[in-house]
């Protein structure tokens, strides 16, 4: 959508054609025939606010349609004779902002007031004929003007409406290839994670009569299975229906660090500052960096403490998850793909992330993202 039809405040486009043609106005009005009155400040002035007027026409064409044709009018009455061009301008601003019966009205009036103007003024001795004339070359100038804006309007509406289906093909085709891939996540993993979070579940019942000790390994993956049916499930909802699931955030994430304490993990959380109003995006982002970092731990890192901190900063949001494991410095870590995801959507918020291993041993991953520019 252009700018003109925005009401975007005034550029420096709208200052040059302002002054151009109030300077043009001006120069016109010094240059021409004056009356008896001479020229006097009013002479100075009338065409100099009907220029300026302009620099509003995109914020109040009306307004300045009704300013730049009573500086026209009031010019002729003054005795100079100096054409309406700015009013030309705001017929033509107006018209494209669609206030066309406005536009109309205030035209018919110009047409009735220039010539009793220029005639109350005494410019002209011939005043029928010369009415006649004027009032004929203003009507196909005021016509012009509004055929111009009128013709904009519409290329505008146009392309608005060419725009909007572009849309539309591309939020169907979106939802078309949102389902698609639900499908297929259904067809090929629900089945797969299900059966092993039956054998898990199965084998821990077993072990459980014979009164045998569970090892930790297979009540890891009892929970990992119900954690991964749960995100499934989750994940499948979302590309079905992406406006009303209701996303995993910030207040979900007590539960990850929860979770990696049942695999023997010290893991602690701490969240500063105040929490302000999140977008859905950067909580879901915070939520999928905290569980990949505390899953790299859990299966990589051999470490033996981790830390969640989580900064509510104004404007901002920073996390850090830090872990004692196996990484020293100068080691260059492999981007896996958990990495390359979260690298992805961090960028995708505009945010910043690093990755790497701490001076004093372990890895870091830290985070920030915008909260109030998120796209």
């Amino acid at each position: 959508m252009s700018t003109e039809r925005s009401g975007a405040g005034a550029g420096v486009g709208d200052w040059v054609i302002a002054v151009g043609v109030a300077a043009a106005l001006l120069v016109t009005g010094l240059s021409g025939q004056r009356s008896a009155t001479g020229l006097d400040v009013l002479g100075y002035a009338l065409p100099v606010v009907g220029g300026l007027a302009l620099v509003a026409r995109r914020r109040a064409p009306v307004l300045v349609l009704a300013v730049t044709g009573l500086c026209a009018a009031a010019h002729q009455a003054a005795g100079f004779d100096v054409p309406a061009v700015a009013y030309l301008f705001a017929v033509y601003a107006a018209v494209r902002a669609g206030h066309r019966t406005a536009t109309v009205v205030a035209s018919v009036a110009m047409l009735a007031a220039l010539p009793l103007a220029a005639m109350a003024s005494g410019l002209h001795d011939t005043g029928e004929a010369f009415a006649q004339a004027r009032g004929a070359l203003e009507l196909a100038w005021l016509i012009a003007a509004g055929a111009a804006g009128e013709a904009l309007r519409q290329a505008e509406r146009r392309a608005d409406e060419a725009e909007r289906t572009r849309e539309e093909t591309a939020r169907r085709r979106a939802d078309e290839e949102r389902l698609r891939i639900a499908r297929e996540l259904h067809d090929s993993l629900t089945h797969q994670i299900s059966i092993i979070k039956v054998q898990a579940e199965v084998a821990v019942h077993v072990a459980r009569r014979r009164g045998e000790r569970v090892p930790e390994a297979l009540l890891a993956i009892q929970e990992a299975g119900r954690e991964a049916t749960r995100e499934l499930r989750a994940t499948l909802e979302a590309l079905r229906d992406d406006d009303t699931t209701p996303p995993r955030g910030l207040d979900h994430i007590a539960e990850l660090v929860e979770r990696a304490r049942t695999t023997g993990l010290d893991a602690t959380l701490t969240i500063e500052g105040r929490r302000h109003d999140v977008p859905a995006a950067v909580e879901r982002t915070v939520y999928r960096i905290v569980q990949e970092s505390l899953t790299n731990v859990a299966r990589h890192a051999g470490a033996a403490t981790a830390s969640v901190r989580i900064d509510c900063r104004p404007g901002a949001l920073a996390i850090r998850v830090d872990d004692d494991g196996r990484a020293t410095p100068g080691t260059v870590p492999v981007p896996g793909v958990g990495l390359l995801g979260m690298r992805e959507r961090v960028t995708a918020l505009g945010g910043r992330l690093r990755a790497e291993p701490r001076d004093e041993g372990g890895f870091t991953v830290q985070a920030e993202l915008p909260v109030d520019r998120t796209p």
